[in-house]
């Protein structure tokens, strides 16, 4: 570890906090309705887009309503977008003449894509035309992350309502997080990295000569757009199959700065939403003080871990840090910081192989993932996901204090509790169930390229990503087949459905309440206590679930490997 490595992850972290504010402001006057800078020249775009829908803007829906047009939307994205990549090889926009993608994979990416995950079994450049890119992967990269900012807010209504049964339009907040949030800062961006060198054309490939003299295509198109997307919008999915780590995706240092920063910022201004829409921004600071105290944690270990590189290696006395999987331009410091970020944040984008990761190192993505996605988490999605445990540590709170639990002045009782368990619990059966079938069929077993423990971790990843609607993955894992496929997409629609669907309905109940006052025996929810008490909760619910599955991972294979033993490839 150097004194530049922490730099340049203080620098980091002093960016983002500087973002809460003023982007949290900028969110809260787009929700709530109210005029902002942009009011003149998109206002008259979003009543243009409610009179060709026919939506009544002043109309909410009820957690019900609300929740079916979030699921009717979804599925309709989804058709379309199956539909799509299976006849790509009829549509216009497809210089490299590719092929339709096969029925197994086009469900597997169309499931990916609709739920925010971004899981990419194929490789983008090599598979899919510029068309599926542009308007079938792009347009999900918008729309899904605005679906999980709309389903955050309507919580946040559900705390900050009284006695009301409705919690806004689904319709008006997804349009509102499109046009006045993610379309603008998009648009920014993808500018900036355009003039980082990121190609935008709708070319299909040159032909260029090496060093050797050798002649190599390489492949080109509107990459900018996407990345700018992926990163904001906490998706992940690469335009190349390097991902971040493509030097046409992530040229410089500035741009994996920037990139980085991208990841972050709208998912941890959300805290400062929340506040501001409870009428005490002090409680969104200490909802960010406990995803603080748990992504601090894990880049500690992840830095310091691959700074000490492996453990087989150092006692031959080769040092230095572990430099594998990783690109020379960006070095230890900032891939492990990425790392991190990418598995807190459930965006999945990449810039060094995690699959060359030590096992230390390997272990902090994986939990940043199966503790929820709730370190920032995605868009919307780390926020709402943060607030069942929220649920959970408050009623634990009520417990020990033997009291009724409240929350800012809602009283947490057995439906709100029922709710927030059923979306906690969903996950680990997904990413623990589907890796116990994986490791016992055939099918599964075909899959991961390494024996032993690390292979082990090659599928609990390619679950836990996919549950964690994360979408990163080990990388050597074989993923393209029909069992991975079917299982990884199933995995993806249920981390997201059955979690957003418990989430509204616990908004729903919540917003019928009256709020009560506050009393001498109020348990106070913006103080250091609380945020203890949150971060003990997400840890020991994720470290009673998932421990034992750690311990035959990364956690076996770190020992292993401090005693010398290698595994072979294969097998």
């Amino acid at each position: 570890m150097t004194s530049n490595g922490w730099i340049q992850i203080a620098l980091y972290c002093a960016v983002v906090l500087a973002l809460v504010k003023p982007l949290g402001l900028y969110m809260t006057r787009v929700f709530s309705g109210e005029r902002t800078f942009l009011s003149p020249l998109l206002a008259p775009v979003e009543r243009g887009l409610y009179r060709a829908a026919g939506i009544d803007a002043r109309q909410e829906q009820t957690w019900l309503g609300y929740a079916g047009a979030m699921v009717v939307f979804n599925l309709l994205g989804f058709v379309l977008l199956y539909a799509l990549l299976r006849w790509q090889a009829l549509l216009p926009l497809n210089p490299a003449g590719q092929a339709a993608v096969a029925p197994d994979l086009a469900f597997n990416t169309a499931a990916s894509f609709v739920t925010n995950t971004n899981w990419q079994s194929y490789g983008g450049e090599t598979t899919l035309s510029h068309l599926s890119q542009m308007v079938g992967l792009t347009h999900q990269n918008f729309v899904s992350a605005a679906s999980g900012i709309a389903t955050a807010v309507a919580l946040i209504r559900g705390f900050a309502r009284a006695s009301t049964r409705t919690l806004g339009s689904f319709w008006v907040d997804m349009t509102r997080a499109t046009l006045y949030l993610l379309l603008p800062l998009c648009l920014v961006m993808a500018l900036f990295l355009v003039w980082q060198g990121i190609p935008q054309t709708l070319a299909g490939s040159f032909d260029a000569t090496t060093l050797e003299g050798a002649r190599q295509t390489i492949a080109v198109g509107p990459v900018a757009s996407q990345v700018a997307v992926k990163m904001l919008g906490t998706n992940g999915g690469g335009f190349f199959n390097a991902n971040a780590a493509h030097p046409f995706e992530n040229p410089t240092a500035l741009s994996n700065f920037l990139q980085m920063v991208a990841i972050f910022a709208i998912g941890a201004a959300l805290t400062n939403v929340f506040g501001r829409m409870v009428g005490d921004e002090r409680q969104g600071w200490a909802i960010l003080a406990a995803m603080g105290v748990l992504f601090l944690a894990g880049v500690v270990v992840t830095y310091w871990a691959e700074a000490a590189g492996s453990p087989v290696l150092n006692g031959l006395g080769l040092t230095g840090g572990n430099m594998e999987g990783k690109e020379v331009r960006f070095g230890i410091a900032a891939s492990a910081l990425f790392a991190v970020i990418t598995t807190a944040a459930s965006c999945g984008a990449v810039n060094a192989m995690h699959d060359s990761l030590t096992a230390l190192g390997g272990l902090i993505p994986l939990v940043n993932m199966q503790l929820g996605e709730v370190v920032i988490g995605g868009v919307g999605a780390g926020l709402y996901g943060m607030l069942t445990f929220v649920v959970v540590a408050i009623f634990v709170a009520g417990l020990m204090v033997g009291r009724t639990p409240e929350y800012l002045g809602k009283k947490i009782e057995a439906r709100e509790v029922k709710m927030a368990m059923l979306g906690i619990l969903c996950l680990p059966l997904m990413m623990l169930g589907f890796t116990a079938l994986a490791t016992v069929l055939p099918a599964g077993l075909a899959g991961p390229a390494n024996a032993g423990p690390h292979g082990f971790s090659e599928i609990l990843y390619a679950y836990t990503s996919a549950a964690a609607n994360n979408g990163s993955a080990f990388g050597g894992l074989s993923a393209n087949t029909p069992f991975y496929n079917a299982t990884l997409a199933v995995a993806m629609l249920a981390g997201r459905f059955f979690v957003k669907i418990p989430v509204l309905a616990i908004a729903g109940s919540l917003a019928a309440k009256k709020t009560l006052p506050a009393s001498a025996g109020t348990f106070p929810t913006h103080g250091g206590l609380f945020v203890g008490l949150l971060v003990g909760v997400v840890l020991i619910l994720g470290g009673l679930t998932f421990f034992p599955a750690l311990a035959l991972g990364p956690v076996v294979e770190h020992l292993a490997g401090a005693a010398g033993q290698t595994f072979a490839t294969g097998g």
